[in-house]
């Protein structure tokens, strides 16, 4: 019964991952920046959908108005940042550094802003339990699994089903030969971060109403995304979140053998030895 009620806890919590490593891997493949603040919008969703609701605006508006956000310091940061960076021709490394530099700024504004503490949603209905035979979940797992399931639907389709979805891909596959056939890279950049950034608060905004909301804990799901996101291979939506899904059923089912403190190292540790094995990815594109 412990182990079905682990396995459990890790699709959910996988699902919330997926959808963070499916929108930092559509940012990378297509910008080929290591965005690193992504974290950062990630955790501030959380905590302008935790201000609206404590305003009293309904649930759902709320979760709808923090997507909107995000997508729009998404897009600055792209726009503003990144972009001016381009202009400069500034190294990899110094995006990185800029990028991280981001995290942290915005990390610190939501402590100095809400303070360090844990912060709870006040919606009673997110803790309470229903039963699916010998399993129990709470309402926000449940809605974690159906929103973030349709997240990656819907981004699935988009990315192959759209003009502008084909339009990005053709950029990340060439950004040389987009821009000569005036496909405009920049706009296609501010538009890809503007939509990864608005996916990320989905999950973002999810997660805290079951564990509570830190002005630091976005980092942890980014780290473990990147590894889905490199180890599914880079450009692959569906293997990013395959692995994702993966990995956190792997942290979930190995509490049942070792303390929780362990997990993530033996995770790591076997995405290294992985990596040895398959440098690609396990999903690679063509």
């Amino acid at each position: 019964m412990l182990a079905l009620q682990l396995l459990i806890n890790g699709l959910v919590t996988g699902c919330a991952l997926g959808v963070v490593s499916v929108s930092f891997g559509l940012i990378y493949a297509t910008t080929k920046l290591f965005h690193v603040a992504h974290a950062g919008v990630y955790t501030l969703a959380g905590y302008l959908a935790w201000s609206l609701v404590r305003q009293g605006v309904p649930d759902i508006v709320s979760l709808l108005i923090a997507m909107v956000a995000s997508a729009a310091v998404g897009a600055a940061i792209q726009g503003v940042l990144y972009a001016e960076l381009e202009r400069r021709r500034a190294t990899h490394l110094v995006v990185l550094i800029a990028s991280l530099g981001m995290l942290a700024v915005m990390q610190n504004i939501i402590a100095a802003v809400y303070t360090p503490n844990i912060l709870q949603f006040p919606l009673p209905w997110s803790s309470r339990m229903i039963g699916i035979g010998n399993v129990r979940l709470t309402w926000t797992q449940v809605l974690t699994v159906v929103l973030c399931l349709g997240a990656f639907a819907g981004i699935m389709w988009f990315s192959h089903r759209t003009i502008l979805g084909k339009q990005i891909r053709a950029v990340a596959s060439n950004p040389f030969l987009a821009e000569i056939t005036r496909l405009r890279p920049q706009r296609v950049y501010v538009t890809v971060m503007a939509i990864g950034s608005a996916a990320a608060a989905l999950p973002g905004v999810l997660v805290p109403l079951d564990l509570g909301l830190q002005p630091y804990g976005g980092v942890t799901p980014l780290l473990t995304a990147t590894i889905a996101m490199i180890a599914g291979g880079i450009g692959s939506i569906g293997g990013s979140f395959l692995l994702a899904v993966g990995i956190a059923v792997l942290q979930n089912l190995s509490l049942l053998i070792m303390p929780g403190e362990w997990s993530i190292g033996v995770t790591f540790g076997i995405f290294v030895v992985f990596m040895l094995f398959r440098p690609t990815g396990l999903f690679t594109r063509r």
